[in-house]
């Protein structure tokens, strides 16, 4: 009866059939490719009584079967639908030996890697000639234990297996039983439902469960497992738990049924970019210029053309870090439009961007604006005041004045800004005044009125001072971190870096330690200042730090204008480049 008895359970160890089909964001099931694995499957019987033989080896032809989205995005759900084959087991095993029942079924896949697991369901309806306990899916780890952080998918009833779970058993039924019917017991496992989310890159491979004990022969860890129950002459009741895993020969190697049986490529999708072209909009004639192309989100590659009036300006220039330049020199008086064409490059979209500039031999006319603290100022304590000199010319200082009395002069940085900490001292509603010098071949320019209010901190709350680090000397496009500190240093509250007039990522949070820091790196090379705003949480006092230079080497480039306009860096507060913080 032994050999009788394997043979006629081995059917039992066909591979089962998986099946991946379309995700919930639309992979139709067209864009599905069908893969077919063939392998030998090596299964181990070991019968619980002598008299019917010792361990008992079956090599059996199988197969699975994956139909699969060839590709899917990054971060794309889809469903992997597992589909076990119909089996049918002879229930003469000969010499009087029939077969009573199998039951513990289980089957285990290997939690693909570059995928998460969103969830998993038994298909209603897809199961016949079973019972016992209902199918489900659980996740297990490496002893078959449920595990939320498991890496094995497992069919089972309810983890009651022959065993590697914590309901084994080799000798009482339990879990998925299918009962021994007329001549021929058939049944039909039910198909489950996995649904995956593929990770940022690379591929997601589907395979059987074969890493660490489960690539053993004849290991309860085995892929698949289960325990047939059958009754002979003499003997009585023999249970046979069986293990089964992808092999040629139970002392032979693992064999293509460990291996990948259906690969998803994750590609990338091409993203929409935004062009950013930025400069000078009025220059001297003859003098020298540079417009500056800046591509977000930054892409791995690509070239920028330059064209004038239309018409190309040299050959495409290569970005380096999302960034081209133009430099120029124009000796004609005259309106010109400047484009900064991004050709595009694999997975990132071209994309283009406009410029006007003015040639003139005549000075350069300029606006100045002027700017104060964004909330109320309290009496005594230090805030900025902040000049912008357009159109973004260097050179030249600016005087402000408050109430009509000058309280000092600033110079105007690269950016075209001028910043000057000023206190005040009294109550009320104060007009400041920021009056451009102007420079050789620019026009000076007077502010509006700008108004700041003036009131008492209030008298519980402690003062702040915040101060910012020195800043060395930096290339141009290279990370820099800028760091603030607070007296007293348990002081609470955010810090808002700047440089110049432009926000340099978003507020940070002041440490245990009354210290705030901001990664960033500077676009254009040239003298600039940088400035902290602290704003304090309730108990403290804002504060403003005073303007610390900054210089940043490179390339000459014509530093953004944050002003607005088409083409200009005016609305993306921080390009110059949060890193962190």
């Amino acid at each position: 009866m032994s050999s009788k008895l394997y043979r006629y359970l081995a059917p039992v160890a066909v591979g089962a059939t998986v099946v991946a089909g379309a995700g919930v964001l639309g992979v139709g099931a067209a864009s599905a490719a069908t893969t077919t694995t063939p392998f030998n499957n090596a299964c181990q019987a070991t019968p619980s009584s002598s008299l019917a033989g010792g361990p008992q080896t079956q090599v059996q032809a199988a197969s699975v079967t994956v139909d699969a989205p060839e590709t899917v995005a990054p971060g794309e759900e889809f469903v992997v639908t597992i589909s076990p084959p119909p089996i049918s087991v002879p229930n003469d095993l000969g010499s009087g030996a029939s077969l009573s029942n199998i039951s513990r079924l289980k089957i285990d896949v290997a939690m693909p890697e570059n995928a998460q697991f969103v969830g998993a369901e038994v298909v209603a309806g897809t199961s016949s000639g079973i019972t016992g306990v209902a199918p489900n899916v659980l996740v297990v780890n490496e002893s078959g234990n449920p595990d939320p952080n498991g890496t094995i998918i497992r069919l089972s009833g309810n983890n009651e297996t022959i065993g590697n779970g914590p309901k084994s058993s080799k000798s009482s039924e339990g879990g998925i039983k299918a009962n021994a019917s007329g001549s021929t017991t058939t049944f039909q496992l039910p198909q489950v439902k996995a649904t995956l989310k593929a990770g940022a890159a690379g591929e997601i491979s589907m395979k059987l469960r074969t890493a660490g004990n489960a690539g053993q022969f004849g290991n309860d860890a085995n892929f698949l497992t289960f325990l047939p129950r059958a009754s002979a002459p003499i003997v009585g009741t023999v249970w046979a738990p069986t293990q089964c895993s992808p092999r040629d020969t139970a002392s032979g190697p693992l064999n293509a049924g460990a291996g990948p049986l259906a690969t998803i490529q994750i590609l990338r999708q091409a993203v929409a970019t935004v062009t950013y072209l930025d400069g000078p909009s009025a220059v001297t004639n003859g003098g020298e210029f540079t417009l500056n192309a800046t591509v977000v989100p930054t892409p791995d590659s690509g070239q920028v053309q330059f064209t004038r009036d239309g018409e190309d300006v040299g050959a495409p220039v290569d970005l380096v870090n999302g960034k081209a330049s133009l430099p120029q020199s124009i000796d004609t008086d005259g309106d010109y439009v400047y484009e900064a064409k991004y050709l595009g490059a694999e997975f990132f979209n071209p994309s283009t961007a406009l410029k006007s500039v003015t040639v003139t031999s005549q000075d350069i006319q300029t606006t100045t604006s002027v700017t104060g603290p964004e909330q109320d100022a309290y009496r005594d304590q230090p805030v900025n005041l902040t000049a912008k000199v357009e159109p973004g010319v260097s050179g030249g200082t600016v005087a402000f004045e408050v109430d009509g009395t000058p309280v000092g002069t600033a110079d105007v940085m690269d950016d075209g800004v001028a910043v000057l900490p000023h206190t005040f001292t009294t109550n009320g509603t104060h007009r400041v005044i920021a009056r451009y010098s102007g420079a050789d071949g620019i026009s000076p320019s007077v502010s509006l009125q700008y108004p700041v209010s003036v009131t008492e901190a209030p008298a519980a709350d402690v003062a702040t001072t915040i101060t910012v680090d020195p800043v060395a000397s930096t290339a141009k496009g290279s990370p820099v971190t800028l760091t603030a500190r607070l007296d007293p240093a348990d002081a609470r509250g955010t810090v808002q870096f700047k440089l110049g007039d432009v926000l340099l990522g978003g507020p940070v949070r002041v440490d245990a330690n009354g210290v705030a820091t901001l990664t960033t790196f500077f676009q254009n090379p040239g003298e600039f200042v940088v400035t902290a705003q602290f704003t304090a949480d309730a108990g403290f006092i804002d504060s403003a730090a005073t303007p610390v230079n900054v210089t940043v080497t490179g390339d000459p480039d014509t530093v953004p204008n944050p002003g607005g306009g088409t083409g200009s860096l005016g609305g993306l507060t921080g390009l110059f480049g949060s890193l962190g913080g």
